[in-house]
């Protein structure tokens, strides 16, 4: 059974309400100390095994494997996480504003507001990303062409008469 797997079993296990809350709260408390030190040392390249890398950010394979799941959209280039091993040999180039923007579509604002980004994204930059995200989340209906109005194709006859007829 690959990491991935193995994670995705793990995570994704039954328990009840307060193993589950014990969990997460967790792994996202070694995510957050993970990214305040990624962020507040400004190391956009993590590289060596991933053995190498859990025992350096204090996680077990499993884990720094979901952890790796969560910060993949945010690397210039994805890793593909079924093919991953303890002796994977990682290269994780990290897009800062990527990983901020993402850390808005996740709502983890345990993350994405943290003091560290003070020193890698101006306060101007932040609002822009999130501005950004507020945008992508936004549904435009485009314009309905009513019948009786000028056909779009350029023709100078009614939609109905023109384009709209069947």
């Amino acid at each position: 059974m690959s990491l991935f797997s193995k994670w995705e079993e793990l995570a994704e296990m039954e328990r009840n309400e307060e193993e589950y809350e014990k969990f997460w709260e967790g792994y996202f408390k070694k995510e957050e100390n993970n990214y305040k030190y990624i962020i507040g040392n400004k190391i956009n390249i993590l590289s060596g095994t991933i053995e190498t890398l859990a025992k350096e950010y204090n996680m077990d394979l499993v884990t720094f494997t979901g952890f790796i799941h969560g910060i993949n959209t945010s690397l210039n280039n994805p890793v593909d996480m079924d093919s991953l091993t303890e002796d994977t040999e990682l290269k994780l180039e990290i897009d800062f504003e990527k990983l901020y923007f993402n850390m808005h579509v996740a709502k983890a604002d345990w993350l994405y507001n943290i003091t560290e980004w003070d020193g890698i994204l101006s306060q101007e930059k932040r609002e822009e990303i999130e501005k950004d995200y507020k945008k992508s989340k936004i549904v435009v209906k485009e314009d309905k062409i009513g019948r009786n109005d000028p056909c779009p194709c350029g023709s100078g006859k009614k939609y109905k008469k023109c384009c709209g007829k069947n």
